[in-house]
């Protein structure tokens, strides 16, 4: 319930947090580890979100990049507009325009550090499905 009685309204489908939460719980569902969603919209200004999540080899951050896409697009039939990294292997991004996906083997997020970078930022609690 909401302060004034009602109960709080379902976030629509297609909003930037219903897309992230999407992409965290499909990199999830593949394995990942660490999946967290970072509120980066008021500390960079060009899009809501981060989600960021690692794999422990090549074929799993493919993987996960796969099924991120393919729930994304079952949740709110939106595909990226640009993706980086994907021939690599090692760090894949997808560009949703207000949410970016991060796919990182674990090594490259590591040195790279962007849960450090953006540390005081908000972060988005999310659960994984449930089966």
């Amino acid at each position: 319930m909401t302060g004034d009685g009602t109960a709080p309204r379902p976030e629509p489908e297609d909003s930037p947090r219903s897309l992230a939460v999407a992409a965290a719980r499909a990199a999830d569902e593949k394995l990942a580890t660490d999946v967290v969603i970072l509120d980066v919209g008021d500390a960079i200004g060009i899009c809501d979100h981060f989600v960021l999540a690692s794999a422990s080899n090549e074929r799993q951050v493919k993987a996960v990049v796969d099924r991120v896409e393919e729930a994304v697009r079952e949740v709110t039939g939106r595909s990226p507009v640009a993706d980086e990294g994907r021939g690599a292997r090692r760090w894949v991004v997808l560009d949703y325009g207000d949410v970016a996906v991060h796919v990182f083997l674990a090594d490259e997020r590591e040195y790279y550090r962007l849960d450090r970078l953006y540390g005081d930022v908000p972060r988005t609690p999310w659960q994984p499905a449930a089966n």
